[in-house]
């Protein structure tokens, strides 16, 4: 095993600061996370997300100097993959629709909005989809990064640069309107 293995994000920074081979350590960590968050949210093709992953790590590199060691490395890393992902469906100006990575985030959501899974597999998924994609972005992020990547409250303000109490409104909302959706599409709704 190699010594950076176990070292932390925020010991890792520090080395990178002196030593550049030491920033590879961060990319390995996390590259195929933002990979599945930055999918989860564009539906861009594997070219144009490994172009994205490109530019945030570079970017993240060359503001190593400025990440404040008080907020956690991941975090900031989402952010400036978030911003990056963001200014390039600006600048496509074109709908995207987010990406489903299968897990058990789905089930956990459901029940989180009190919806019974009453449809089975694939089919269940693609209309899950369907009421996340008829979301507002901010809200459709929200929704990604608290049940599919797994955020806290704290993490998400972070990474959206909005207050914790913003996020928690935006996500009951996005929660309420998906929850709309699902009910016409025939999922049970249980208290």
């Amino acid at each position: 095993m190699n010594q950076y293995e176990k070292t932390s994000d925020v010991e890792l920074v520090t080395l990178s600061l002196v030593d550049k081979e030491c920033f590879s350590y961060l990319v390995r960590r996390y590259q195929d996370k933002i990979y599945r968050y930055i999918k989860r949210i564009s539906s861009f093709s594997d070219d144009l997300v490994g172009d994205i992953i490109q530019n945030t790590f570079i970017k993240t590199y060359i503001n190593l100097n400025s990440f404040d060691t008080r907020m956690q490395f991941s975090s900031w890393l989402y952010r400036i993959a978030h911003n990056e992902t963001i200014s390039f469906l600006r600048k496509n100006k074109k709908h995207i629709e987010a990406t489903l990575f299968p897990d058990d985030s789905m089930e956990l959501f459901l029940s989180d909005i009190h919806i019974e899974n009453t449809k089975h597999g694939s089919e269940m998924q693609e209309l899950l989809w369907k009421a996340i994609n008829q979301l507002k972005q901010k809200y459709r992020d929200i929704i990604i990064l608290k049940y599919f990547e797994h955020k806290s409250y704290d993490e998400i303000s972070d990474i959206i640069q909005k207050p914790p109490g913003t996020v928690a409104t935006w996500l009951s909302r996005a929660k309420g309107d998906i929850k709309k959706f699902l009910v016409l599409h025939n999922y049970t709704h249980h208290e």
